[in-house]
Formats: C-alpha cells, sequence, structure tokens
C-alpha cells in the first residue's frame, strides 16, 4: 500500500486568497454604506410634495443658461452651480419629482461611501464602515437626500475634499493631488460657501503636519490660496445678494445653538446617540481626533457668532456639511466599545430602531414645506377636474410660499391657464417673483366667464388677497363655489350679469 502525501498548496494561491480578500474588504467598505443610503434613502423618495425651495429649482432649471446667469447675478448667486448642473441634468431626464430628486439621493450614497474610506484611513477598517452606516441612518441624510437642492451635494463635496487632502498628504509633491484638493474645495464653495469652513478643520491637520513637513507650508498654502481665488468673486456677490435673500432668517440666541442638534440631525434622539458614541472615539493618533472635532464643532460656532451683524446666517441645513464629521467620530466610538462584529452591527441597529419614527417623519407628504402645509397636488387636481377651455386663474401671492408655482408644476402641462395678475413671469425680469398688474381692473377680460382663485387659508376667498385685485374681481364675479384642501382654498368665480346673477354661458 502507497501512502501519498498531499502537497501544500502554491505559495501563488496564499498569495491570492489574500489578495482576493483584500480587495473584497475594500469593497465592501465603500459599498455597504453606498448601497444602505440607497435604500433607505430610496424609500419615499418621491412621496413628500416638492416645497418651496425645490420650487425655485425647478423654476430656475426650467429657463434656458443665459437667463439662469442673468438671474444670479440679481439673486439667488450662491447656488448657481447646483441650477447650472440642475439644468443639464433635467434637459436629460425631465423635471418629474423622482428625476428633481435623483442627484441629491445619489450624492448622499456617494457622500457615505467617502465617509467609510475616511474613517478607514483616520480610525481603521471596522470605524469606517460603522461610520459610513451611520452616516446613512441619520434621518437627516434622508431628508436633504430628497430635497432638490444643493445640500446633499454639499455633504459629498466637503467629504471628498478632506478624502482628497488625506491623499495629498501622502504624497505632498505630487502636483496633481493637491490640484484634485483645490478643485473639490473649490466646488464646495461654489455649492455653498459657507461650507468652505470646514478649511479651519484642515488647516489644523495641515499645521500638524507641517512640523514634520516643512515644505507644507507652502504647497498647503498655495493650495488654499488658490482655492480661495475661485470662490471669492462669488463670495463678494453672494454677500451682495445675502441681505435680500436671508431677511427672514432671525439672529440666533443661546437656545438656538443648544437646539441646533435636533435640526441638524432631524431627530433628537439620533442626535444624543451618535454624540454619546463620539464622545468615546479613540485613536492612537491625535490628528484624526483634531480633524473631526474642529470639523463637527467649530463651523457652526462660527456661523452663531457672525450671525449676530445685519444678516443672520444660522439655520440647521447651513451646517448640515458637518454630519460626516460626527459619523466618523461615532464610528470609531462604536468600534473602540465593542469588540465583536456582532455587537457592532447590533449598535447599528439599535440606531435604525431609534431613529425610526424620524425617518417615517421625513416622509410625510408636506415636510418639505413644514411648518407650512400647503397641498398643491390636491389643488391642482380639483382644477384640472373642473377646467373648462377658457378659463383663467388668481394666484394669492400675499407671501414667498411659491403658491403659484406648486399648483403650476402638479397642473398637466398642456393644461394653460391665463395668469389674470401677472403682468411679467419671474423668468422674464430675471428674478425668483413675478411683477403682478399695478391696477388690477385692467388685467381683467371680458371673455374669461371663469377664474380659478387660488388662496392660502380657509378665509373667504377675497379676503385672503390683495385688497385692490378682491375689488377688481368683485366687481366682476360672483364666487360659485369654494373647495378647501389642505393649507389652501380653491375658488371658482363665475361671471356676474347686470342683475346681478351668475351669467350662464
Amino acid at each position: 500500500m502507497v501512502i501519498t502525501a498531499q502537497l501544500p498548496p502554491p505559495r501563488e494561491e496564499f498569495q491570492e486568497s489574500a489578495e482576493g480578500r483584500f480587495v473584497r474588504g475594500r469593497v465592501v467598505l465603500w459599498a455597504a454604506p453606498l448601497v444602505l443610503t440607497l435604500l433607505v434613502g430610496g424609500f419615499g423618495l418621491t412621496g413628500p410634495l416638492l416645497g418651496r425651495d425645490e420650487l425655485v429649482t425647478w423654476d430656475m432649471v426650467g429657463r434656458d443658461t443665459d437667463r439662469i446667469l442673468a438671474t444670479l447675478r440679481n439673486v439667488d448667486a450662491v447656488h448657481g452651480a447646483y441650477y447650472l448642473l440642475m439644468h443639464g441634468w433635467v434637459t436629460l431626464f425631465g423635471d418629474s419629482v423622482l428625476s428633481l430628486r435623483l442627484p441629491s439621493l445619489f450624492a448622499v450614497a456617494a457622500a457615505a461611501s467617502v465617509v467609510a474610506l475616511l474613517g478607514d484611513r483616520l480610525f481603521g477598517y471596522r470605524a469606517g464602515i460603522l461610520a459610513g452606516l451611520l452616516f446613512g441612518l441619520v434621518p437627516a441624510v434622508s431628508r436633504y437626500g430628497h430635497e432638490a437642492r444643493s445640500y446633499a451635494l454639499v455633504l459629498f463635496a466637503v467629504s471628498l475634499a478632506t478624502l482628497l487632502l488625506l491623499r495629498a498628504l501622502d504624497r505632498p509633491r505630487s502636483l496633481w493631488r493637491w490640484a484634485a484638493y483645490v478643485l473639490a474645495l473649490a466646488c464646495t464653495g461654489a455649492l455653498h460657501l459657507i461650507a468652505l469652513s470646514v478649511v479651519l478643520a484642515h488647516a489644523a491637520l495641515l499645521v500638524a503636519r507641517a512640523r514634520q513637513d516643512r515644505s507644507l507650508w507652502w504647497r498647503s498654502g498655495l493650495a488654499l490660496a488658490a482655492a480661495a481665488a475661485c470662490v471669492t468673486p462669488l463670495a463678494l456677490l453672494g454677500r451682495s445678494q445675502a441681505g435680500r435673500q436671508l431677511y427672514w432668517v432671525p439672529a440666533p440666541d443661546g437656545w438656538a445653538l443648544l437646539s441646533l442638534p435636533q435640526d441638524l440631525f432631524a431627530s433628537a434622539v439620533g442626535a444624543g446617540a451618535l454624540a454619546a458614541l463620539a464622545l468615546t472615539a479613540r485613536s492612537e493618533r491625535r490628528a484624526p481626533l483634531l480633524l473631526c472635532g474642529i470639523w463637527a464643532l467649530v463651523p457652526p460656532a462660527l456661523v452663531w457668532a457672525f450671525s449676530h451683524g445685519e444678516v443672520s446666517y444660522f439655520r440647521g441645513v447651513y451646517v448640515l456639511f458637518t454630519l460626516p464629521a460626527w459619523a466618523l467620530l461615532a464610528g470609531a466610538g462604536l468600534d473602540a466599545a465593542r469588540r465583536s462584529w456582532k455587537a457592532v452591527a447590533a449598535g447599528v441597529v439599535v440606531l435604525a430602531l431609534l431613529t425610526l419614527s424620524d425617518q417615517r417623519q421625513m416622509r410625510q407628504p408636506f415636510e418639505h414645506n413644514a411648518p407650512v402645509i400647503l397641498d398643491y397636488a390636491a389643488a391642482a387636481e380639483v382644477i384640472e377636474r373642473g377646467h373648462r377651455a377658457g378659463d383663467a386663474v388668481v394666484y394669492d401671492r400675499f407671501d414667498s410660499w411659491k403658491l403659484d408655482g406648486g399648483v403650476a408644476y402638479y397642473l398637466p402641462r398642456e393644461l394653460r391657464l391665463r395668469d389674470v395678475f401677472l403682468t411679467r413671469t419671474p423668468a422674464e425680469i430675471d428674478d425668483l417673483y413675478a411683477v403682478q398688474c399695478a391696477v388690477p381692473d385692467r388685467c381683467l377680460r371680458k371673455d374669461e366667464r371663469r377664474v380659478w382663485l387660488l388662496t392660502q387659508g380657509t378665509d373667504f376667498p377675497f379676503n385672503a388677497i390683495d385688497p385692490e385685485q378682491a375689488g377688481a374681481l368683485q366687481r366682476r364675479y360672483t364666487v360659485k363655489v369654494s373647495m378647501p384642501v389642505t393649507g389652501m382654498t380653491v375658488s371658482l368665480l363665475e361671471l356676474t350679469d347686470a342683475a346681478g346673477g351668475v351669467r350662464q354661458p
């Protein structure tokens, strides 16, 4: 009997197996947070009605490029890069609710991947995955991943700029790596100027590293100067427009600063849980904790301090870009507190359960206009059902809640109603708000027998609009029916005959 000894596998097979595990591990690192954020953020994406700011986006991106640029010279310059980007997107994919919001969903998913890559570099592999997963579960990430505004893209841009800085520090003599960092910073500023305060965290890291490599002083200085040169014209233009755009934001008191976590995370419980985990974050090196700590804490404090002058900038969404830092610290804290994968996975599940009610709230129909609730879609449906050829419309434009734009968006595109008191559209005057008739009587037409009147609230229709417009309408029309919908009233006016009755068509 011959016994044959089994030879050990070649050394190359061991090497390939190790390399395969490494590659799979790297893919899981960025793919798991990406997929989770897409799934969580994608759920209920089209549920909430478009909010006021989203309607501004829809209005702006529907203009041609020259009109967009002309408008930016007057207002909203700080959002210009986003409008131009979305103009191209809408040209390709249309302006449905899904199409308008998909770029934001993709941006938060990409941000989750970058957060995981950052966590891996700063705190280790498991901390990186946890940071990306925790980031994707924050209700505010879903909230702004559902909104057709720039804030989701800002999350991605800030995270990417930070990652590119770390890569530049790996090879500080690489011009291309510094150029990539400058480009990411410039994009960050183009999307949201306040987000550039993340540079304070970057500067702290650069100072710490420059003690070991003195060439970083001038290399990083040139990079930051180049980024500043790119965004300075926008900053000057945006500053000149700030008073008009932010007149309604109140100067914050101490309570506003204390209540910021609720706005920032869109969940008091989630904010408390992530803050508690962040406090337990550990690192063998000081730099990661310094970077994330400054990133998380200093920008909100600075915005609060600078909001006591002529203009207040203190809104939770304006410091949303600090969320990745909180997720990084929380991921490191959870990693330090639990030794096994099962234990840390349980921690992620617990956070998901704790924030479940807040996630539901983010998907309510009127969440994007809260606290003002206006059912544009229901109002549009009333008009669509009762519409006749030749009907006209009057919108309550007393405030800035874009009632006209909201109803117009949800009406079928082929259903066109003459806007009775509209003299010039926002696009025609390169602005965000329309110009109305100075003398309302002159804007009425004798051949318009029926007029739809849309007003905010439940007051008697003629009491809810401009008194001169109400007088002009009352002299010629009678309210045939008023139908309340959530937050609004849709009234049908019919032409009154000489005897005071409703004239029959």
